[in-house]
């Protein structure tokens, strides 16, 4: 252990000294529990009788070799703290826990599973101008072996084989999912934690999820894990009062505890630095995932992440320096902020130096717009337009994520005005304008099929609905757009340069009509859409060949129109055609 970097709180690779290590005659254990009384090792290969651990180093750490301690087994730490108080954790730097409502953690040998992945990772990169499709999806709930079993769960390996065909079919090149921190409660989806370096043991082992990324590797996507930096499950075998003492967490009642009723990590102190900067640089080294997505990044920022407590320095340093540290020891790997915030330079080299920032505003904007009645868009026109005024400010990820289809929020396709059928075109509306707007795409598990339902973690999504018709034309829909975007370098190539983007129609709030140019160095597309109930005629100029590339209106989507016989076409350098109500198209000029 360099003792000097863990205390300055620039040390990213503590993991590599802490938790349990399988050595060629056992076991080593070595937790840091600098104000407790004393700390024992207690486990299946001791009985579960208390073997006082060794104090080493500086005084503050504890270790033990055990020649009995074997891969799997499982042990705890039982710590008499400050306090007096004597209680069993497990281990902060476990690498595999049991299975909830067990707490004890696991030793294991992390140097056994062989990756494959050799080609991805020689040529993985942060996608700046390439196109990005993220598919969110919640490891236990995406399918189900037993619907409501709370341990229904599908093993990583088992889901691999499923999903990574699933989302090549549909034009998604990347998958990111929800928090797999060891947790103890299903209802918290894993964003209140207990075991940062252990993944959970609902869905198999550590192998068995690198078994998962390798395959995805091999099928060219990419992986991104939710991770929580700002707080942590109050579970007293946890991370809580670890040493008797509120060693992660804040001394102060006043920002002790968060907006979730879980501990706030105390970002100035160096071990906690540590502690969770070693956990990243461990599951990027030691699972090869391709990104991270930090959650609630807003909380960083802001103490308690209210904006009128003021800015917290410390948490904001602490977020600057891990991603510039990250970022050197990975330069491959895509750093992503979860923030509503308006704090300028998330996305910039001398701000906090993530790599991509969701665009949480134009999330709320356009789904407020989308929710209107048809009277009132026009008073309502610029919610769409107000994206340009910031779209360079940052690098976006415009998502429409799990918080979106929950919590009586109804699911993307229900937020839609109209009856059923319109909030269906109107969703097909909706996604082609995501799509060809600026920024990477995000979008949650289930959205792909229009799903009715609010998601659950206890059910699976509702793949029955496809044998619906008019789901089923909504899913090829979506695989058609997923599809275009992939293949359209205008669509992606220049998201976060101001000549990738020029607008064609942007005052048009009489006819409800938005037009836009995308440009990439070989090529040029046009999108319009008609948010209105009536059709609209609709001229720009352009002296170019037009072709049509997708209508959300199509009669094979569940439209009305027959495509084919409504091309544009160029006359005297305009372009004139019908756009019909409630539709968007995509053009090639060329």
């Amino acid at each position: 252990m360099d003792y000097y970097t863990f205390y300055a709180g620039t040390a990213f690779d503590v993991w590599k000294d802490m938790g349990a290590h399988v050595t060629n005659d056992g076991t080593t254990f070595t937790v840091y529990a600098p104000n407790a009384r004393s700390v024992s090792l207690i486990g299946e290969f001791n009985n579960w009788q208390p073997a006082e651990m060794e104090r080493t180093g500086d005084g503050r750490f504890y270790t033990l070799h055990v020649k009995e301690a074997h891969h799997f087994q499982m042990y705890k730490y039982r710590i008499t703290g400050a306090d007096g108080n004597v209680i069993d954790h497990s281990d902060p730097f476990a690498f595999y826990n049991e299975l909830r409502p067990g707490t004890a953690s696991r030793i294991y040998d992390m140097n056994r599973y062989v990756f494959h992945d050799e080609a991805w990772m020689k040529k993985r990169n942060r996608f700046f101008d390439k196109p990005l499709n993220i598919y969110e999806m919640h490891m236990g709930s995406w399918k189900k072996k037993e619907e409501h079993n709370p341990i229904g769960w599908y093993n990583y390996r088992e889901v691999a084989d499923m999903l990574v065909p699933y989302l090549l079919e549909n034009g998604y090149n990347a998958v990111e999912i929800m928090p797999l921190s060891e947790y103890p409660d299903d209802a918290s989806w894993g964003y209140q934690a207990t075991g940062f370096y252990a993944i959970t043991s609902r869905y198999g082992e550590p192998d068995d999820l690198r078994y998962f990324i390798d395959i995805c590797h091999r099928n060219n996507i990419s992986v991104i894990l939710d991770f929580i930096t700002v707080h942590f499950a109050i579970n007293f075998d946890g991370l809580a009062m670890f040493d008797g003492t509120p060693l992660y967490e804040y001394p102060n009642s006043a920002v002790q505890n968060s907006e979730w009723g879980s501990c706030n990590f105390m970002h100035s102190r160096p071990e906690v630095r540590c502690y969770l900067q070693s956990a990243i640089d461990f599951l990027l080294t030691a699972y090869h995932f391709d990104g991270i997505r930090f959650d609630a990044v807003g909380n960083l920022i802001y103490w308690q992440g209210n904006k009128e407590r003021g800015v917290n320095t410390n948490a904001i340093d602490f977020a600057r320096k891990m991603n510039e540290g990250l970022h050197k020891r990975h330069p491959d790997v895509t750093l992503m902020a979860e923030d509503s915030s308006a704090y300028p330079g998330v996305t910039s080299s001398d701000g906090l130096a993530f790599d991509y920032k969701w665009d949480l505003g134009w999330m709320n904007d356009t789904l407020r717009y989308f929710a209107l009645p048809f009277e009132e868009r026009s008073r309502n026109y610029h919610a769409l337009t107000f994206r340009a005024t910031y779209a360079h400010n940052e690098k976006y990820i415009l998502p429409l994520s799990h918080d979106e289809n929950v919590h009586g929020k109804k699911t993307i396709v229900e937020k839609m005005y109209g009856d059923y059928e319109t909030r269906f075109q109107q969703a097909r509306m909706l996604y082609m304008y995501m799509y060809a707007l600026p920024g990477k795409k995000l979008d949650f598990m289930g959205n792909e099929f229009a799903m009715i339902r609010e998601w659950n973690e206890k059910q699976s999504q509702d793949f029955n609905l496809l044998s619906y018709p008019i789901h089923d034309a909504f899913y090829h829909f979506r695989k058609d757009l997923h599809h275009l975007y992939l293949s359209c370098s205008s669509l992606y190539a220049w998201d976060y340069e101001e000549k990738g983007f020029q607008w064609v129609e942007c005052d048009n709030a009489a006819d409800n009509i938005y037009a836009f140019r995308r440009f990439s160095a070989n090529e040029t597309t046009v999108f319009i859409m008609n948010c209105s109930d009536k059709p609209h005629s609709f001229f720009w100029s352009s002296t170019a060949h037009i072709r049509l590339l997708l209508d959300s209106g199509d009669q094979k989507y569940g439209g009305s129109n027959n495509s084919a016989k409504e091309n544009a076409h160029s006359v005297n350098g305009k372009v004139h055609i019908i756009l019909p109500p409630l539709s968007a198209r995509i053009y090639l000029e060329y």
